[in-house]
């Protein structure tokens, strides 16, 4: 185990339930509004440009968004508040879309949800840090990605159902009833019991060096750190080919499918969801036992073979299928990022505002995918699309095969040791921090 911090916090089993039941309520509150909205809108007879347009709206609010929100997760100190306001304004973002699917409502919807959604990410990753402690942050991890997509398949059940035997307008009924049981979960959670500094990636509070942590974090304090800029390119990379894949599959599917096609984004996002909540564990104890790298590369290389074989299998069942690859590719992306960044700042201080950074990073990637892929459906064909998605999926893997170190024994750089010293430290021995 890593010898920074000798001792942990002790939460109360309430905090722990809270927490789990916050993972699962919140990944209902967010999955309606995702891959479902290109169906919504493909029935109010919007274009495949115009779609992707809508789409990169929120995506681009998402990126303005991300690294002010991980800066604001470090400093504030009520982290319970911060999501609490998240949600009230995502409930508000889809009321709009709800009830006025005009161009202005759904571009400011767009920019509401995808800016508050900026949030939940690095504030459930430091409420769980300061609840549990670096020792068993990676189970939590695992756990939180579990919840997570388990709630993501009640949420993909339902949505399916009720808009095959209703409307598509379902799916933001979903969306606003979850809410009341995210704010409730919540409220479970004993705020004295989140150790502030732990919950940044800094010492625990009375621990040396503990004081050092309470400096402002800064953006330009990540540069330096070669590693995690590699990984936020390959990060990048990644979601550019990824996040356009299922929302043009929807829209090719809901070309005269009508109520058919609901139901079928439906199975497509519980298949995911599915096999990230079984992998999610086992990813935690690979990355134990072989190391960060190796099941990130597992993760990596799936995507351009999903996306190749979208333009050669038709029938509804392999389509489903198809999506156990993006279950594995996003379970352990979903996983190890969180872990990487933590390696990668442990000490700093900087856990939050890092992780702020690379999920602008991926914001980028996932925002310009939407309208570029969009854009060559449109033009030339949902095939081409897919294979010059499989293209960048493939550049990313290799970036990362050739120049991302192992960052499972990494510690955050201090003054007297410089980046080069510490980056080959990484290529080193693997020291067990499982234990």
């Amino acid at each position: 185990m890593n010898g920074l911090h000798p001792t942990f916090p002790n939460p109360s089993r309430r905090s722990l339930r809270g927490l789990d039941s916050l993972n699962f309520f919140l990944a209902d509150v967010q999955t309606g509004v995702g891959p479902f909205l290109a169906i919504y809108l493909a029935g109010h007879r919007w274009n495949e440009e115009w779609v992707g347009i809508a789409m990169t709206v929120g995506g681009i609010a998402g990126i303005a968004c991300q690294t002010p929100a991980g800066a604001l997760v470090d400093r504030l100190h009520s982290k319970r508040a911060l999501v609490l306001a998240g949600v009230v304004a995502l409930a508000v973002g889809t009321l709009l879309l709800l009830m006025w699917p005009t161009l202005a409502s759904v571009m400011a919807a767009q920019t509401i949800i995808g800016g508050v959604s900026s949030v939940f990410g690095p504030a459930i990753a430091a409420i769980s840090l300061g609840l549990v402690g670096p020792g068993r942050f990676d189970k939590r991890t695992g756990r939180n990605q579990t919840l997570k997509s388990a709630g993501n398949v009640i949420t993909a059940v339902l949505v399916g159902v009720l808009a095959y035997c209703l409307s598509n307008r379902s799916i933001f009924f979903v969306v606003l009833g979850f809410c009341v049981p995210t704010i409730l979960s919540l409220l479970l959670i004993n705020p004295g019991e989140i150790d502030y500094n732990l919950a940044r990636g800094g010492g625990h509070n009375g621990e040396q060096g503990g004081e050092t942590t309470r400096q402002p974090a800064r953006v330009l304090d990540l540069l330096g750190n070669k590693p995690l800029m590699l990984f936020c390119v390959s990060s990048v990379m990644f979601h550019f080919a990824n996040a356009a894949i299922l929302p043009l599959l929807g829209e090719r599917l809901a070309n005269g499918k009508g109520k058919s096609s609901a139901l079928f984004m439906s199975a497509c996002v519980v298949t995911t969801q599915l096999t990230i909540v079984l992998i999610s564990v086992l990813v935690v104890k690979l990355a134990a036992l072989w190391g960060r790298k190796p099941v990130l590369l597992l993760g990596f290389a799936v995507l351009p073979i999903r996306a190749v074989l979208y333009t050669l299998v038709h029938g509804t069942l392999g389509l489903v299928a198809i999506q156990v690859l993006d279950g594995i590719g996003a379970g352990i992306f979903g996983v190890l990022s969180v872990l990487v960044v933590a390696d990668l700042t442990r000490g700093s201080g900087r856990f939050n505002l890092a992780q702020g950074a690379l999920a602008t990073a991926v914001g980028i990637g996932a925002s310009l995918s939407q309208t570029v892929a969009g854009l060559i459906a449109h033009h030339f064909s949902y095939d081409a699309a897919f294979l010059f998605l499989a293209g960048i999926a493939a550049a990313a893997l290799a970036i990362l095969w050739l120049f991302m170190p192992e960052t499972r024994s990494w510690s955050a750089v201090t003054p007297k040791e410089s980046l080069s010293d510490r980056a080959r430290m990484c290529h080193g021995a693997v020291h067990d921090d499982f234990a």
